[in-house]
């Protein structure tokens, strides 16, 4: 298969209504001058950049390469939203590529165990050096289409806009290796931004979480949620993607007119339902319907209707190759659409998804993320608490507007706590006891946990 352009914007982001991807341009978050010092020491604190002293590198990358991480990251996205909808009856929307982008980062600073088991679960079919120029090459080649501020002439007809900004977030005296910092800036264009999250955890996520909604145009406004970071928290890498786009034939507003929609559950609802004629790629296959929508710009919608009856059936046996299939099976056709304008967002964990996925090892104390830190350092190495995502996308008449961002934090690991497996089966003592001063406030013993009932 020949990868071109828009092949590549339409399998990096797999197909945003439909499964919930989305591509984007990647945008180089340096806006300030990075610090000489990239780490550690007395690192200024309050979201201050600090990056290895290097440029956004422009690799040069062989076709071959950037498919085959277009293939790697569209089978971890179809993977994922496997995993995502367990709750059949709820809608979701999510951004794989964003969560492959985010944990690209952590996986920059992964060893032995650890980092075989998240390049299995994310795909990545690259070593490291190559895994992230890649990513690189691809953000940048996103990039090319994105029109810069004025040079539309009909802005309202042509608006296009594809935005990926990266930033890490670390606690201002650890000790992150330069080698790990400079990875990310050459490659993601994320310097370092050092926070104090031990003395001043709730304002160092209001900024992360700010930073978040300014990338996204305040559509993802709380990223971290509350209790997500905390005196623990040493670091936080963040991915976030804005797209918005007007359809390349709009969908006349005056034709748009109530119509029934059948969920999942055979419930019927009524709801705003757009109407189109028009020419496009389509295809059926085995009852099932695949049509495109383009955008103005470089970018495509892509609709998948299963046959009626056939939604989970469909979905699971969706991996690449059927993708391919479908996709490769559409034709110049023209005909009549109607398509619900809808709006929501989704907002979740992904830790469970990942660790199912088989990645476990990443959220343990075994996690080896060693590659971060400066070799000659005695701060305990790091593990992955939780990666969170949220997503949000509204479809009208003119186009789309989509949203999503990943966080991932980390905190040290620790010994393995000692562990027990008790069975109280027999006659036993107990009491209820004041912690500050011992007492013991009530005392007690089952004999017989039978008449106790």
């Amino acid at each position: 298969m020949t990868t071109n352009r828009r092949d590549v914007l339409a399998l990096a982001g797999i197909t945003m209504a439909a499964l919930g991807g989305c591509t984007m341009t990647d945008t180089d978050d340096t806006d300030s001058e990075p610090s000489p010092e990239p780490s550690g020491g007395d690192a200024p604190i309050d979201g201050q950049l600090l990056s290895a002293d290097v440029d956004r590198a422009a690799p040069a990358v062989s076709d071959d390469a950037l498919e085959a991480l277009v293939d790697g990251v569209n089978t971890f996205s179809l993977a994922l939203l496997g995993e995502l909808a367990d709750d059949e009856e709820t809608n979701h929307f999510a951004s794989p590529y964003s969560v492959s982008l985010a944990l690209a980062m952590a996986w920059a600073g992964a060893r032995g165990e650890t980092e075989t088991a998240m390049a299995d679960t994310l795909a990545f079919p690259h070593d490291q050096q190559q895994l992230h120029e890649t990513f690189n090459a691809l953000s940048q080649s996103l990039e090319e289409d994105t029109p810069a501020d004025g040079d539309d002439e009909d802005e309202d007809a042509t608006e296009f806009t594809l935005r990926i900004a990266n930033a890490i977030w670390g606690q201002a005296d650890y000790p992150f290796g330069d080698a790990f910092l400079e990875t990310l800036a050459r490659n993601y264009g994320a310097g370092l931004r050092t926070l104090d999250f031990e003395a001043a955890p709730e304002p160092a996520r209001a900024e992360i979480n700010d930073w978040v909604a300014e990338e996204t145009e305040d559509k993802i406004e709380e990223l971290l949620p509350e209790g997500s970071v905390h005196g623990d928290t040493k670091l936080v890498l963040t991915n976030a993607i804005y797209f918005l786009a007007n359809w390349a034939n709009q969908f006349d507003e005056d034709e748009t007119e109530d119509g029934p929609f059948t969920a999942l559950d055979g419930s019927e609802s009524t709801v705003p339902m757009m109407h189109q004629h028009l020419r496009t790629r389509y295809a059926a296959v085995d009852g099932h319907q695949v049509l495109e929508l383009p955008y103005e710009g470089d970018a495509t919608m892509v609709v998948f209707l299963p046959a009626a009856g056939e939604f989970e059936a469909f979905r699971d046996s969706l991996d690449v190759d059927r993708l391919d299939e479908l996709l490769e099976a559409t034709a110049d056709a023209s005909g009549d659409l109607a398509l619900p304008r809808f709006e929501f967002e989704s907002s979740f964990s992904v830790r469970d998804a990942l660790a199912a996925l088989g990645m476990e090892v990443a959220f343990t104390n075994q996690a080896d993320f060693t590659g971060m830190l400066e070799s000659d350092e005695s701060a305990p190495s790091l593990m992955i608490e939780d990666v969170y995502h949220d997503a949000y996308v509204a479809v009208d008449e003119e186009g789309t507007e989509a949203a999503a961002a990943t966080g991932v934090t980390m905190v040290p690991t620790s010994a393995p706590a000692e562990t027990f497996d008790v069975t109280v089966d027999r006659p036993f003592l107990f009491a209820i006891r004041d912690d500050e001063t011992g007492s013991l406030l009530f005392l007690g013993q089952v004999v017989d946990a039978g008449e106790a009932q």
